[in-house]
C-alpha cells in the first residue's frame, strides 16, 4: 500500500493547502444578479407608470355616493373643539371651532334677542313666523279672550290639582296642591 491517498485534493507535502477559488466565477454571478437587479427595477418602473397611465385615462366621475364633507360630520351636538362645531343663524352658519367655551352662548344670545326685538320673516312666502315679545302680547290682549265657566271647567281645575307622584306606587291620587 502506498502512503500517497490519490483522491485527496490535499497536497500532504507541502505546509500549506492551497485555495482554488474560481474569481471568475464569482464576477460572473455579481454581474448576472446586478444585470438581473437593474431589468426587475426598469420593468416594474415602466408596469407603475402603466398603471399611472391607466388610472387617469379611465377616471370615473365623482361617486354619487361619496357623502359631502357637511354629511361626514357626526350629528348634533359636537364637542366644542370639533370640526363643524357652530351655530346656525338666519344669515348662515358661524363656526366656533376654536373660539371660547361661552362664544356659542353669546351667539345664541344675539340670536335670541334678536328673535325678541324684531321676530322672523318667512323669506318664501313673506309671512311672519315669530312675532316680536311686545307685539304677540299686544294682540293677544285685543282678542279678547274668553275663559271658560261652567261645570266643565270647575271639574278641570279640580281634576289639574290632583297629583300622581311616583313614590304612590299606582295608588289613587288623594292629595291636592296647595
Amino acid at each position: 500500500m502506498s502512503s500517497k491517498n490519490l483522491n485527496s485534493p490535499a497536497d500532504l507535502e507541502k505546509a500549506y493547502e492551497p485555495n482554488d477559488i474560481g474569481l471568475k466565477g464569482i464576477v460572473y454571478f455579481g454581474v448576472g444578479l446586478l444585470l438581473l437587479i437593474l431589468i426587475t427595477f426598469i420593468l416594474i418602473w415602466a408596469f407603475l407608470g402603466k398603471l399611472r397611465d391607466f388610472a387617469t385615462d379611465n377616471a370615473d366621475p365623482a361617486n354619487p355616493m361619496a357623502m359631502s364633507q357637511k354629511e361626514r360630520l357626526p350629528p348634533e351636538p359636537r364637542l366644542q373643539a370639533a370640526p363643524g362645531f357652530g351655530v346656525d343663524t338666519p344669515d348662515g352658519r358661524v363656526s366656533l371651532e376654536l373660539m371660547a367655551p361661552q362664544s356659542e352662548y353669546r351667539e345664541m344670545t344675539k340670536l335670541w334677542a334678536d328673535l325678541r326685538t324684531k321676530g322672523r320673516v318667512d323669506p318664501k312666502t313673506g309671512m311672519v313666523t315669530v312675532l316680536p315679545l311686545d307685539e304677540a302680547k299686544k294682540r293677544f290682549l285685543e282678542s279678547n279672550v274668553k275663559a271658560k265657566s261652567g261645570p266643565d271647567a270647575e271639574k278641570l281645575l279640580k281634576d289639574s290639582r290632583m297629583f300622581v307622584s311616583d313614590s304612590s306606587a299606582g295608588r289613587i291620587a288623594g292629595e291636592t296642591r296647595r
